[in-house]
């Protein structure tokens, strides 16, 4: 509890309460290891022998009192185990198809305001790395239906959000946007595709009035033909934007912008449906 001021100079009480992620490992959660160089040890935590990929055996006891954070010792060398984040489940996919990036899946939460309770169509799995950034805003009380043309993708998406454990509210369609047949309406409709503009009349209908629709494509001639399709479709707000991704190295004597830059993967179109 703690007192507070309000606008009009009312004093009122708000009950603030913060709420963390329990501390302790379950049997099962996907952690990972990081060694003094960043490099990451990914598995499933086991209370008795595990078998680390790339590491080898480890006993598992040592986790059954660890905490997010804590420091390890593994046959004399120093290790770190962490909890993963939506970015780093994101990181360790294991990749077929090219997948949307956390630097343009941030954007595309924020723009279409996708949270706890949401419902999203995502036409196009990829690998899953949208798909894992989508179930981890939607929540327990939301779901993520995916659309995919491959079963390959479809298959490769399932098995890596599994092993997040974001898989209970994602399903997925196998077919073409442009004519596949399901049911439900949705909050949001995220989509990549090469020409998505030509898949909208079979998806609108799936789409609430005043939900809101993203777009992904690589090229420009994709971004005009997309906005220009929204536009006659009397969508509001339609606009497009690039994310761009400069880390900055850091080190004694000099800070400066990296070489390596994450600069163009996409651009972006966001609208909202008009009834």
């Amino acid at each position: 509890m703690r007192k507070a001021i309000g606008q009009t100079g009312i004093r009122c009480t708000l009950d603030v309460r913060i709420q963390t992620m329990s501390k302790d490992f379950r049997e099962d959660e996907t952690v990972y290891l990081e060694d003094g160089s960043g490099k990451r040890f990914w598995f499933k935590i086991s209370f008795g022998m595990i078998k680390v990929p790339s590491l080898g055996t480890v006993d598992g006891s040592k986790f059954k009192d660890a905490e997010d954070g804590t420091v390890i010792d593994i046959a004399g060398s120093e290790f770190t185990i962490f909890r993963p984040g939506v970015i780093e489940l994101m990181e360790s996919l294991d990749r077929g198809a090219q997948i949307i990036t956390p630097k343009d899946a941030a954007p595309i939460i924020l723009n279409c305001n996708i949270r706890n309770g949401s419902k999203v169509i995502e036409i196009g799995a990829g690998s899953g790395g949208l798909t894992t950034a989508l179930l981890n805003a939607v929540g327990p009380d939301g779901n993520v239906l995916t659309v995919e043309l491959k079963e390959e993708n479809a298959k490769r998406t399932g098995r890596n959000i599994a092993r997040t454990g974001l898989d209970e509210n994602w399903d997925y369609v196998i077919g073409d946007a442009k004519d596949v047949k399901f049911e439900g309406i949705a909050d949001v409709i995220t989509m990549d595709m090469p020409d998505p503009w030509l898949a909208l009349d079979n998806m609108l209908p799936h789409l609430r009035s005043g939900g809101r629709i993203c777009i992904y494509v690589p090229n420009v001639n994709q971004l005009e033909d997309s906005v220009k399709a929204l536009r006659e479709r009397r969508f509001s707000n339609v606009r497009a934007s690039e994310t761009m991704n400069r880390e900055m190295v850091v080190h004694p004597g000099g800070v400066r912008p990296s070489f390596d830059m994450l600069g163009h993967t996409g651009y972006l179109i966001f609208g909202r449906k008009r009834s």
